[in-house]
This record gives C-alpha cells, structure tokens and sequence, in this order.
C-alpha cells in the first residue's frame, strides 16, 4: 500500500542552512510544473513518483501518487471528504504528529487544501511540515516544505517562493476534481427537510382527524 506521506528523518534532518541552490522547474507530469532545487532525486515505486531535495532552510518533498480507477467524484463535497481523509490519512502515518492550521486553498482554478504538520520525538525537537495537499481525478499531489521549529522565523520567503512555484496545466478545472457544480444537501438540510415534512403530514392526518370529529358533533 502506498503511503501520501513517508520521509525519513535523517533525509529531513540533513537540510542545512546555507545550501543555497538555484531552483529550476520540474515537470511533475503533463498536468503539474513545480520549481525545485536543481540537485534534486527522483524516486518511482509501483508508480508513486516522490522529488526531494535540501533547500537553503528546509527540505523539500514532492509526491505523486496515482489514484486508483474508481468512479469520478461528483459533487464539491465528495472532494472534501476525501481531502480531508488524506489529511487524517497523512496524520497517522507519522507517530506523534498533529495536523494545525487547515484550510482550504486554491491552486489555478483547483481546489487544494493546507496545513502543517508538527511533530515532536518528546525530547523537544519539534519539526514542522508545512504541506499542500491536490487532488485531481488521476492523482494526488502532496507538495512539502519540512523544517525544524527553530528555523520557523526564517523560512517564510523560501516556502512561499515554493509553494507560489506550483503551476497547473491550463486545461486543469473543476471537472478534473468533480462533475457536478450542484452543492447537492448537506446532512444537515437532509434532516431539516425530513423534519418540514414529518410536520406537513402530522399536520394533514391533524386536519382530517378534526374534519371528522365535526361532522360527528
């Protein structure tokens, strides 16, 4: 089973202030462009493609991993049961971690969601992920920027020079994440409805029953 989420902490750790690299963009596929250290490595296993590489702060982390063939998401709030999946999904893939700050965003015209990532080996090292997670009907992306909480002050102009780096193919829209722009009903309009008319007919079999108790008076 593939994993969104599985870097090694020693990789993670080995970023080291002052390893400034000119970053160039890397075709993640025909539909995904991200700019990337130039001495990044590619791996592929059974088709999940994973780039990483030091930055001058941090270290950077790329997944791609292909979704299986299912029937296409259909309404907005398909995608954000799944998003939210991969993120409880991502979460408990890294022992100790809690997912802050999340929140929707967009990428193009797509929906994406973010948030970070915080862990701590309970010795006070406390590393931070601050991650984007994509989803499209043929993949999802995870797009990573990993650094240790004492550089937290530090990072801000690199991690936004990478995630601002992500680009999308211009074909990419809301039909590549889900079919239907109708909103369909949440649960709790479902209950709601289903109250109005319990209502509506207690209120008819009320007005018969009384309809016949007059014609007997």
């Amino acid at each position: 089973m593939k994993k969104l989420f599985l870097i090694s902490a020693s990789l993670i750790l080995s970023a080291v202030a002052g390893f400034g690299q000119a970053l160039k963009p890397v075709a993640i596929d025909n539909a995904v462009t991200v700019s990337l250290p130039v001495a990044y490595q590619k791996t592929d296993t059974l088709g999940q493609q994973i780039y990483s590489s030091n930055s001058e702060l941090g270290y950077v982390v790329v997944m791609r991993t292909p979704n299986a063939k299912a029937t296409p998401l259909q309404h907005e709030r398909d995608l954000d049961n799944v998003m939210k999946q991969n993120v409880q999904t991502i979460q408990s893939e890294t022992q100790d971690a809690s997912a802050q700050f999340v929140r929707d965003t967009t990428i193009g015209k797509l929906k994406a969601k973010t948030f970070t990532l915080q862990t701590d080996n309970g010795q006070g090292d406390i590393q931070l992920r601050n991650i984007v997670l994509l989803y499209t009907n043929a993949a999802t992306y995870v797009f990573e920027y990993v650094y240790p909480n004492a550089r937290s002050g530090m990072i801000t102009g690199e991690y936004k020079s990478f995630v601002n780096s992500i680009k999308l193919a211009p074909t990419l829209d809301r039909h590549n994440q889900y079919l239907s722009n109708a909103k369909g009903f949440s649960v709790t309009w479902i209950i709601v409805i289903i109250g109005i008319m319990v209502l509506i007919v207690a209120s008819i079999v009320w007005y018969r029953q009384r309809q016949k108790n007059l014609e007997f008076e």
